[in-house]
């Protein structure tokens, strides 16, 4: 049975969020290892230089809908990580520890994981992912 109404634009609106998530976390990784937009540049090796790996080789493959799914998984503990490694310890509310964002990162890219990459995703065109299986062939 086609979805009707509105919720015939999920699977595209999966594709809005993925690639918006993507772009928002690759900004973390180029600012860290490639200093645009200008910010603190971890030593290499450090702890946040592999954050940052992880923020630049995850958002451009987040945002291309490429291998989405292990890379949003890859991505969810990345953050899960930061959030209690960086703003945990502070302390317990994330609006005073500034780890709202870090909880945040973390379910969408627990979600992305499990939803797959959506219907505008190179998985689905190289693939044939199956998250989309709702799409009308037309």
């Amino acid at each position: 049975m086609e979805p009707n109404g509105i919720s015939r634009f999920e699977p595209y609106m999966l594709s809005v969020l993925r690639i918006m998530t993507g772009l928002l976390f690759l900004e973390h990784g180029t600012s860290k290892l490639l200093g645009f937009p200008p910010g603190p540049s971890p030593s290499m090796f450090a702890l946040s230089w592999f954050a940052g790996m992880i923020e630049l080789i995850g958002g451009v493959l987040v945002t291309l809908g490429l291998y989405t799914r292990a890379a949003a998984f890859i991505m969810s503990g990345e953050m899960a990580i930061g959030y209690f490694y960086v703003h945990a310890p502070k302390t317990f509310f994330p609006m005073l520890n500034g780890g709202d964002a870090a909880i945040l990162y973390c379910f969408l890219f627990l979600y992305l994981a499990v939803a797959g990459g959506g219907a505008w995703s190179l998985d689905r065109l190289i693939f044939g992912d199956k998250s989309t299986r709702r799409l009308s062939p037309a």
